[in-house]
């Protein structure tokens, strides 16, 4: 064999430090799914089944590649092998393959008799013990891909090797087009694993410390790295003054953002004596939303010397780099909210589809630096591809409360009560309109939904103009912020389907709560009784989890905040966690929807023991 050249590190002594940019926002692979077809190797019965093992593979490589997506509209990867695997060696060259397409996923398809333990060579690499895994055999009588699936997944078993086994429940004919609850299990597993796959590598940025005390916002890294396999960066609340004190941001950027924001937003500043001036207020808003995104993703124009010279600030080449930070949080209060305006501006506009700058994918900033609520908004961002919205669980109220607060009977629109979710700051603003509605086809799942508005700039257009005119900015209620602020308000319509979830720290055992339900449309002198006892200057949603009373979600909900996403995504966020080894402590998922592991049948279904026997993904 001709040796390799050799590495030129005369040239890497002598490069020259910069900012590469990056074809992403983010550094990392895309999210990468293998389709492993395997079949029986005996000669006459491989060649039998080669065409037709193809042909059911192009269609699972359809169904995926044409319906997952990054939030960002980024498609999953997804890969086959040289050949159909049917022993030792061919798993082998898929492994080698794999390895080298950076492979974190893996759906085995067959629709025959195949071998199971010895095509393990396919995923006993190194690394690919952290691979989510999945096997799909046919249903169909005269070649039966069940035989294979049970005998596969009973030796991923026995190996501690989580499977998802997916089976139709009637007979196929691989003629037709694959089956509606085949279709389903597919796109949930890989919307799941691309999940899981988007995450891994990449960081939560702290800005900041624990808030007013709020056990949430103490971001736990081993948690981060051993449920999520992600890592923490923790930059001091002073770093982001410094670069507001030192000019270290965009400055064109700023005049821009500052021109969109005055022109098109409706803002209700404070009067009287306060800290800063109306002007002075909304552009150091806009720098603390644009400093937390540049340390978040970093910002190739602070590396260039020629726009620092030209804007005034000394290019730097690291701090310019950001922390290749995939959601993060800020703490606010009160170490930075005593002094200076809080981050109600920063987080809405952060978490939104849009800035001044049009239609992006969201970020995902959970407000006081709330890290376990920071992975709930995380997670149902990557499922749903829409934005999120952070709330505190501020008020629960009963068709019998409402009655005795304002005459009026609301027992036939929330017979079992409803929550009143409000938080000054990471509501997207998205929240002020009905994205089903805007998207004009109700029966969509929020996927489809999330794909279409990605892909039609009209619809992008409507959805920021809608967004920015249902949504006033006020002033900060200077008793809790002494420094001033810019809270959005808005009231989220009713009807909208929105899925609520919370992560919650036990120990060192991380779990999951996740309930599905239904925004309200209450009459307006109700609603405006409702937010005039609680704070009528932050965005407020009413909610009712679905066949769950109101009292009983907010008496078994953890702590004081929960995350919310468009549509019901209960069931996706169930086999998300049981890919990361989370425990689901409630929820009110049908249990036709719930698809598990196979190994999780092993343990009667119970979560927690599952969980427990295998321990967090990446420990």
């Amino acid at each position: 064999m001709k040796a390799e050249k050799g590495l030129d590190f005369a040239g890497l002594k002598t490069a020259t430090r910069k900012m590469e940019p990056g074809a992403r926002k983010l550094i990392g692979k895309i999210p990468t799914i293998a389709l492993t077809p395997v079949v029986d190797g005996r000669t006459g019965a491989y060649e039998q089944n080669v065409k037709d093992t193809w042909s059911l593979v192009e269609k699972v490589y359809k169904l995926i590649s044409g319906n997952v997506f990054l939030p960002d509209g980024t498609p999953v990867r997804v890969v086959v092998p040289p050949e159909i695997v049917y022993g030792a060696r061919s798993g082998a060259r898929a492994q080698e393959y794999y390895t080298e397409q950076g492979v974190g996923a893996n759906i085995w398809i067959s629709r025959s008799w195949a071998y199971s333990d010895e095509l393990m060579s396919a995923c006993s690499g190194i690394g690919s013990s952290e691979w989510i895994q999945a096997a799909y055999g046919l249903n169909q009588t005269d070649r039966p891909g069940a035989v294979w699936l049970k005998a596969f997944c009973a030796a991923m078993d026995e190996k501690k090797r989580p499977i998802f086994s997916i089976y139709n429940p009637d007979i196929e004919n691989e003629r037709d087009e694959l089956a509606p609850y085949v279709s389903e299990r597919l796109l949930r597993f890989a919307r799941c694993a691309c999940a899981v796959l988007e995450m891994r590598g990449k960081n939560y940025l702290s800005v900041g410390g624990v808030s007013m005390g709020i056990i949430g916002s103490d971001v736990r890294r081993n948690t981060l790295l051993h449920y999520l396999g992600m890592g923490s960066v923790s930059v001091d609340m002073v770093s982001l003054r410094g670069r507001i004190d030192n000019g270290f941001y965009d400055h064109d950027e700023l005049d821009r953002a500052f021109k969109f924001m005055k022109k098109n937003f409706k803002i209700n500043f404070n009067k009287g004596r306060k800290p800063y001036s109306d002007d002075a207020l909304l552009k150091e808003c806009i720098l603390m939303t644009m400093i937390v995104r540049d340390m978040m993703i970093g910002n190739e124009h602070l590396a260039d010397p020629k726009v620092g010279k030209a804007q005034g600030f000394k290019a730097d080449v690291e701090h310019a780099q950001g922390y290749n930070a995939i959601f993060g949080g800020t703490q606010g209060q009160r170490a930075w909210t005593d002094l200076y305006p809080n981050f109600d501006m920063t987080e809405s506009l952060l978490n939104s589809s849009f800035d001044w700058d049009g239609f992006r994918a969201p970020y995902v900033v959970a407000t006081e630096n709330d890290c376990k609520n920071g992975i709930g908004m995380l997670a149902a961002n990557l499922l749903s591809g829409l934005p999120q919205l952070f709330a505190d669980i501020r008020t629960n109220w009963t068709p019998e409360s409402i009655k005795k607060a304002t005459g009026k009977d609301i027992g036939k629109l929330a017979p079992m009560g409803f929550i009143d979710k409000r938080n000054s700051g990471a509501g997207s603003l998205d929240y002020a309109l009905d994205i089903f509605k805007l998207a004009g086809k109700k029966k969509l799942s929020v996927q489809q939904v999330a794909h279409e508005i990605r892909n039609n700039a009209t619809l992008q257009k409507k959805l920021i103009e809608t967004a920015v005119k249902g949504t006033t900015y006020i002033g900060a209620v200077l008793e809790y912020f002494l420094g001033d602020g810019l809270s959005s308000y808005f009231r989220t319509p009713g009807g909208i389907p929105m899925t609520s979830y919370r992560y919650n720290m036990v120990g060192e055992m991380l779990t999951c709560s996740v309930v599905e339900g239904e925004t309200l449309e209450l009459p307006a002198d109700v609603a405006n009784h409702v937010g005039s006892v609680t704070n009528d200057t932050w965005p407020e949603t009413f909610w009712t989890p679905r066949q769950m009373s109101s009292f009983e979600y907010m008496s078994k909900i953890g702590p004081n905040h929960d995350g919310n996403s468009f549509g019901l995504i209960g069931a996706d966020m169930i086999t998300l966690n049981a890919m990361l080894r989370i425990p689901v402590d409630m929820h009110n998922v049908p249990a036709s929807d719930m698809f598990r592991p196979t190994m999780w049948d092993r343990f009667g279904g119970d979560d927690f023991r599952a969980c427990e026997q295998l321990g967090p993904l990446y420990a």
